[in-house]
């Protein structure tokens, strides 16, 4: 495991996500997964599981001190005592007085960003929080953000897989210092139907899970989150430090981006994609 470093924050490159995963699987897996190696784990006020991730790493026996958490705030939340407010929650859930990570879920119109970044900024300075960011940003959204905040903005998760191409949003993120944190890796299940992805898997001895979670934590300060609640794949999600991907690989397969890859683009909550 190693760290991307970004705007002060160091952020394990492997993390361990929580979206859609029932709350009894969650105190089953998440303990395993930090057993495994995992010291990152995300999750979020919309999951509804921020409890069980509190219980799950409680009952890990890992130092709280050693673990990189992750949570986000929901749209419905971003006035800023409401804000405050459900910050305080997701701490209670958590069973811990401060999250390493915090993040703006969705852009939301209805409350002006200087709104929902100076509450960001008001829990990062009261201690509730080590570091701030961003989740499904755009550019524009991204360097308006960095211009409103007096603490830095240290990632924007967003969607990324091999049939998308996030270099745009990259590029911006590395021109702020931050990094780009990725979700929905494997495509909701597409990469493991790619003949290219099979091909690379095989030449490796390697999973194709293993190849594309390779490929993102290869990128400059790409962080990119594992989900699976089967314990046989997470010892296979984490098992990516012993290879690496040749420079015309990691090509071959940003070769796979596709103008109609994105996935999740939901309704009253996308921004204009870059």
């Amino acid at each position: 495991m190693f760290d991307v470093t970004a705007n002060g924050a160091r952020i394990p490159a492997l993390g361990f996500g929580t979206f859609r995963i029932a709350e009894d699987d969650v105190k089953r897996i998440v303990p395993q997964a930090l057993k495994t190696g995992f010291r990152h784990i995300d999750t979020a006020q919309i999951y509804e599981n921020e409890a069980a991730v509190g219980e799950a790493i409680e009952m890990s026996g890992i130092p709280r001190k050693d673990i990189f958490l992750t949570t986000k705030v929901w749209v419905s939340n971003y006035r800023h005592d409401d804000f405050i407010a459900s910050v305080d929650e997701s701490l209670g859930k958590l069973r811990t007085d401060y999250v390493d990570l915090l993040l703006l879920h969705w852009p939301n119109n209805d409350v002006p960003l200087a709104e929902q970044i100076g509450a960001l900024n008001a829990v990062h300075k009261a201690g509730k929080v080590r570091h701030i960011g961003v989740s499904n940003f755009s550019t524009a959204l991204m360097a308006e953000t960095v211009s409103l905040s007096d603490a830095p903005i240290v990632t924007n998760q967003v969607e990324y897989h091999p049939f998308l191409d996030q270099s745009v949003v990259m590029d911006a993120a590395n021109r702020f210092g931050m990094s780009l944190t990725s979700y929905f890796a494997m495509a909701d299940g597409k990469v493991f139907e790619n003949d290219t992805l099979k091909e690379l898997a095989a030449d490796h001895g390697k999973s194709v899970a293993q190849i594309v979670l390779r490929w993102l934590i290869q990128q400059n300060n790409v962080v990119a989150l594992s989900k699976t609640v089967n314990e046989h794949r997470l010892k296979e999600n984490f098992d990516i430090f012993d290879f690496e991907l040749s420079s015309a690989q990691m090509t071959v397969i940003h070769d796979l981006a596709d103008a109609n890859g994105r996935i999740v683009s939901p309704d009253g909550l996308a921004p204009q994609w870059d």
